[in-house]
């Protein structure tokens, strides 16, 4: 498995029909996203966003792995490797080792969902759950979307209880890190000000997996991602607008039939 798939971004269908099923507004679901979420589902290599979780492989694997290879079996919570692209190095190793652990080790996606709440997140197995995370952004949310209904959390975050649902997404210690009074704070600032252009934050994720950084994915057309815009137009023999012409958003969604770079990878599985 080499994890890439599509590389879909989120769009207003997969956000609105998650909305709906939970019975939240649009400012619940992005004020989730802002505070919990990782802020985009890929890698710029187009791999989704994942952490491993060594106490996880340890006990799913029974310490056997914990003196041969401590960088991925420990009891001890956490892992050494930066954030990104080389948490897929302890994954890896992981898989070596054993694979449905090592998957189920994992949180993916957007929203970080454990491997090993698969059947929470309305999957039949674990590889089955990987290859959604995979695919898009919107199968990302649709799995936190099942998680929710599952946990019965979903009642919480249609009250608005960000106590009780801080309680149950983070643990006990929620308190920690402040993580009620970052959901209500957030909660404020979506209900009262404008949400992220969808449309505009897709095109800074389909930039980024092409090499044209527009430094952040955050659905807002700042001077940047029109920059950078500009550059891929360019690099297309498009008019240099900055803007997100139909042209330029049709270009930019990824296409097996055209953009034979970005699936290159897909051959070496």
């Amino acid at each position: 498995m080499n994890f890439v798939g599509r590389t879909l971004a989120l769009d207003s269908g997969a956000l609105s029909s998650v909305a709906n099923a939970l019975r939240v507004g649009l400012p619940g679901i992005w004020t989730v996203l802002h505070v919990e979420a990782a802020g985009c589902g890929f890698l710029p290599d187009r791999r989704p966003v994942v952490r491993f979780e060594r106490h996880i492989f340890h006990r799913l694997t029974g310490g056997q792995y914990d003196r041969s290879h401590p960088q991925v079996s420990n009891p001890v919570p956490g892992n050494d490797a930066p954030d990104g692209a080389p948490q897929y190095g302890l994954v890896e190793t992981a898989l070596l080792l054993d694979s449905d652990a090592a998957l189920k080790s994992s949180s993916w996606g957007l929203v970080q969902i454990l491997g090993e709440n698969y059947d929470l997140a309305g999957f039949a197995d674990v590889e089955t759950m990987v290859t959604a995370m995979v695919d898009s952004e919107g199968a990302q949310l649709d799995a936190f979307r099942s998680f929710l209904q599952s946990t019965n959390l979903s009642g919480h975050l249609e009250a608005q209880n960000w106590t009780a649902f801080a309680r149950g997404y983070n643990g006990a210690d929620f308190q920690r890190n402040h993580y009620d009074q970052q959901l209500e704070v957030a909660y404020k600032l979506f209900s009262s000000g404008s949400l992220p252009d969808l449309e505009v934050r897709a095109a800074q994720l389909y930039l980024t997996i092409r090499g044209f950084s527009p430094d952040g994915i955050d659905g807002v057309l700042g001077s940047r991602t029109q920059a950078a815009i500009r550059v891929f137009q360019a690099s297309t023999g498009l008019p240099e607008s900055g803007q997100l012409d139909a042209q330029t958003v049709s270009a930019l969604i990824p296409d097996p039939a055209r953009d034979s770079d970005l699936w290159s990878s897909l051959q070496e599985d």
